[in-house]
């Protein structure tokens, strides 16, 4: 039998009021980009040129935002 309890399990955070702390604007075109890059800021949530997206500061997200810096501005909140 395991003795762990659920107050050593992470909580999931529906429903949070925290506000994003990034936020991540597309400047340059996916034109010419890789798939690569253009399923990263898709990903971020970038379609379109001066869309922005707010985002946490995590690890995911800084490896997101170093692999397309050449077509995006990031400016904290």
């Amino acid at each position: 039998m395991s003795t762990e309890t659920k107050e050593n399990t992470p909580k999931a955070q529906s429903g949070s009021t925290k506000t994003p702390n990034l936020k991540i604007t597309l400047v340059k075109s996916l034109i010419g980009s890789t798939q690569r890059q253009r399923r990263v800021a898709e990903s971020l949530g970038l379609r379109r040129i001066n869309q922005s997206s707010g985002h946490f500061d995590t690890p995911i997200i800084q490896g997101m935002i170093h692999k397309i810096q050449h077509l995006i501005k990031v400016e904290m909140v």
